[in-house]
């Protein structure tokens, strides 16, 4: 078995309220879930409107399944034109970890 999540860290284009905020983060949450079928939440700097952080999870049976489908998902909100990835952190574990 192997667990593989990513933080993104983002900046929020022209973004001037935490509706607004919410207007922007949502949609990339709920794509991420139904076209890759993964976990993903908002997991930080919810007080911050021109910032967001996005944590995902993913978990499979074969490790270069997991990383084709991280690398998807990276791809997909990197290429979102209203926001900006500043970073994002990746971590994998796998059966050898214990």
């Amino acid at each position: 078995m192997y667990v593989g999540t990513l933080s993104f860290d983002l900046l929020l284009g022209d973004v001037r309220s935490l509706k607004q905020k919410r207007s922007v983060v949502r949609p990339i949450v709920a794509e991420l879930q139904r076209k890759y079928g993964v976990s993903v939440a908002e997991v930080g700097d919810q007080d911050l409107y021109r910032r967001a952080r996005i944590g995902l999870c993913a978990v499979s049976g074969e490790a270069g399944h997991l990383a084709d489908l991280l690398d998807r998902c990276e791809r997909m909100v990197a290429d979102r034109p209203e926001v900006e990835l500043l970073s994002v952190r990746r971590r994998f574990h796998g059966d050898e970890d214990e």
